[in-house]
């Protein structure tokens, strides 16, 4: 054996530890600040602690029966924690916002694909709100739907008297009716033109123009082609989009809605997000604001799964 093939196990083992230098600071951070506290919460879940005392008391899967579990009163059944039902319904309410939030997005995508003078601008100030202070605009919404002196009442009666009516404007944040439409809205302004339209700006100048032009020639009209054309072309970047804001519909509500109603008026607006917050920071129930995220983790997992498994019928991969 040459001396030059009794040095390599030496050099490979050195790339070896090489390797598991440059890799530590990134394994001990994810074993750090991911994997210990994941598994942490779900110890946690298994036990009442009001974080003061200690040790915590083991309750076994009582947390989980009191969130999931009903009871009998009065000749009928209820939930043995009403309020965690409430959320859920709060959070899937404001997910219906999500289909919405994306057409506006295609739709803005659609226009500003085109050759427009100040094309640059345009786009920067649709982008803007996206990239803006979350307090700010939530502060800045919360004057808007001031009942009293807001912009938004404001244009609803001034537009009511040039059409000849006598309209009122909601009371917006202090009406649980109108509340969640309220952060809705707001949130349609916010996201229309942020990261889902340069998703979808990207996806339609990938299209390649042969497609177009083949449709042209074959005489198909501007809706056919874009079910035929654009819709199946897009289709990945609509999978991604729908698939991340179901994820984040699931972990979202609570930021607005601190800010704006404290998840009022009576819990209308409080999701699955702030009743964990409600119960670790508020009430200090510790294990139980563990199993809520352990319940939510689930519901997000079984949501993306069937979600993923579904999108073969209508997501197109074609070169």
């Amino acid at each position: 054996m040459s001396p030059a093939d009794s040095t390599l196990p030496n050099s490979k083992r050195q790339e070896f530890f090489a390797g598991i230098l440059f890799l530590s600071p990134n394994v001990l951070g994810f074993l750090t600040f991911t994997a210990f506290p994941v598994i942490a919460s779900l110890a946690l879940s298994f036990f009442d602690w009001d974080i003061i005392r200690w040790p915590p008391t083991f309750v076994g899967f009582d947390n989980y029966i009191r969130l999931l579990g009903w009871r009998m009163e009065a000749g009928h059944w209820v939930p043995r924690d009403p309020l965690f039902w409430k959320c859920a319904w709060n959070t899937f309410f404001l997910m219906f916002a999500i289909p919405i939030n994306m057409m506006g997005s295609l739709a803005l995508a659609w226009v500003l694909n085109r050759r427009l003078r100040g094309l640059v601008f345009f786009r920067t100030m649709v982008f803007l709100p996206s990239i803006s202070s979350a307090v700010a605009v939530a502060l800045l919404w919360t004057w808007l739907y001031n009942p009293y002196f807001g912009l938004v009442n404001y244009a609803i009666e001034h537009i009511g008297k040039m059409l000849g009516f006598a309209v009122t404007g909601p009371q917006w944040l202090t009406d649980p009716a109108w509340a969640k439409p309220a952060l809705m809205l707001m949130s349609f302004w916010t996201l229309v033109g942020g990261m889902n339209m340069i998703y979808y700006l990207a996806a339609l100048q990938g299209i390649p123009q042969e497609l177009y032009e083949a449709a042209e020639i074959d005489g198909s009209s501007a809706w056919r082609t874009f079910w035929a054309v654009t819709w199946p072309m897009i289709s990945p970047t609509t999978f991604f989009i729908l698939t991340m804001s179901i994820i984040g519909g699931f972990q979202g509500g609570f930021l607005n809605a601190y800010i704006m109603t404290r998840g009022g008026p009576s819990y209308s607006t409080t999701t699955l997000e702030y009743y964990i917050f409600n119960n670790l920071y508020v009430y200090q129930h510790a294990g139980y604001a563990a199993a809520i995220a352990w319940l939510l983790f689930m519901a997000v997992l079984g949501v993306s799964i069937l979600h993923w498994k579904r999108s073969g019928k209508w997501v197109f991969y074609g070169a």
